[in-house]
């Protein structure tokens, strides 16, 4: 029997839900959809669980996990709430913005990679939120990939990544956003800071907060514990090498050479009808680029091409950041 056809993908039905929940008690890992990305979830308070993760993953222990509620109510277990931390989960949660807090005890240190902090967030997938209601706790849940590959945006990346390696898979149709939460460091509440760009741009922060962000996201070292996820320089990364520009050459769009693939930003009077020259974004939009970046970074890395070219998307659009943070570190240098 294949290894990949020992994973299951579940229908989103109660009875399945109730199923992985119990699935989730048992210490097992289910592999979850949210608003973002795919997880690979384990219930937070777990040592054990939680462990497996990394096993799964081959993450290392450094790179810490995002824990996820199903309500704001749930926040005092884990973690100091501030001014900061209230303000921003009544506008933003249930949604795509994790905050880094001081933890509670009752959090397991391999969730925060030893550190006194925790990142945690209340998903706006409703159905990520019925199955952590099921189980009863909190799920740490970090992307369902290789550790450094491209995120999955729908069950069958899971699959074809972790198949065999993890049990269950929760389908819960493909991600409405495509690239992970906004991460806010909110344990000081008079200087919010931005850890990763993500699910809700910067712009729409700082408008609420009446104040700009302090300057991030932070690049630590691999061998570093960090404050929260997603901030190596190398990382979301296809196996094929990839190149940036900020407007791509126009003899490029043009008639590219055998083995290149060239992702022009937005459609452009300068890109011929040529099969290895694709669109990110129709409309035009960073959001949009944003719901099809990790999908077609993953056709374009198994389609044997030698090298991609990517357009970074305009900075004056609101959702730029987040694409463009991760397309600048899945081209980072190994």
């Amino acid at each position: 029997m294949p290894a990949a056809s020992r994973t299951c993908i579940y229908r989103p039905t109660p009875v399945n839900v109730r199923r992985l929940a119990a699935a989730l008690r048992r210490g097992e890992l289910v592999a979850v959809p949210t608003e973002t990305v795919y997880g690979l979830a384990a219930h937070a308070l777990d040592p054990v669980a939680c462990a497996a993760i990394f096993t799964a993953k081959g993450r290392p222990t450094q790179d810490p996990l995002i824990v996820h509620l199903a309500s704001p109510r749930d926040l005092p277990r884990l973690g100091e709430s501030n001014a900061l931390v209230t303000r921003l989960a009544a506008a933003f949660w249930p949604g795509p913005l994790t905050l880094v807090i001081r933890k509670t005890a009752l959090v397991p240190d391999i969730v925060t990679a030893g550190l006194d902090s925790v990142a945690v967030r209340v998903p706006s997938h409703p159905l990520f939120r019925r199955l952590i209601r099921a189980v009863g706790g909190p799920l740490a849940a970090p992307s369902a990939n290789p550790f450094g590959y491209v995120s999955p945006t729908t069950a069958a990346h899971v699959r074809q990544n972790l198949g065999g390696l993890i049990p269950h898979i929760l389908d819960g149709g493909p991600c409405a956003i495509g690239v992970e939460s906004t991460i806010i460091d909110a344990r000081d509440p008079d200087h919010p800071r931005l850890l990763r760009a993500g699910g809700v741009p910067a712009a729409t922060l700082e408008k609420l907060l009446g104040q700009r962000l302090a300057a991030g996201p932070v690049i630590v070292a691999p061998d570093v514990a960090a404050v929260a996820p997603g901030l190596l320089s190398r990382h979301y990364s296809p196996h094929t090498p990839l190149t940036l520009h900020r407007r791509l050459p126009r003899a490029l769009c043009l008639q590219p050479l055998p083995g290149i693939a060239v992702v022009q930003f937005a459609p452009a009077t300068t890109a011929a009808n040529h099969p290895n020259v694709l669109i990110l974004s129709p409309d035009g939009t960073a959001a949009t680029a944003a719901t099809r970046l990790f999908s077609l970074l993953r056709d374009l890395d198994q389609a044997g091409h030698q090298q991609l070219h990517f357009e970074l998307a305009p900075a004056t659009d609101p959702w730029a950041e987040a694409v463009n943070d991760r397309l600048r570190r899945a081209a980072s240098k190994r």
